[in-house]
């Protein structure tokens, strides 16, 4: 896992996610939304971060989000 973040960018924790009743799971980077999932790809993402630490989860989460960035975010 190591090696797929070089720069140690997932150290800081920029990724959230929060599960609301429905069982959707929000994705949110540095506190803004960036994606939400539900139905299987939600339950797939709750069953993979289940056992992993702080940093696979980060990993996980970006991963779910694709690429969202495109330049003009601050």
């Amino acid at each position: 896992m190591d090696e797929i973040d070089k720069r140690n960018r997932l150290d800081d924790d920029v990724f959230t996610y929060q599960v609301n009743k429905d069982k959707k799971v929000f994705i949110y980077w540095r506190g803004r939304q960036v994606r939400v999932l539900k139905g299987k790809e939600a339950q797939l993402l709750l069953d993979r971060i289940a056992s992993l630490d702080a940093k696979g989860v980060q990993l996980v989460l970006a991963k779910a989000t694709g690429n969202f960035k495109r330049g003009n975010e601050r």
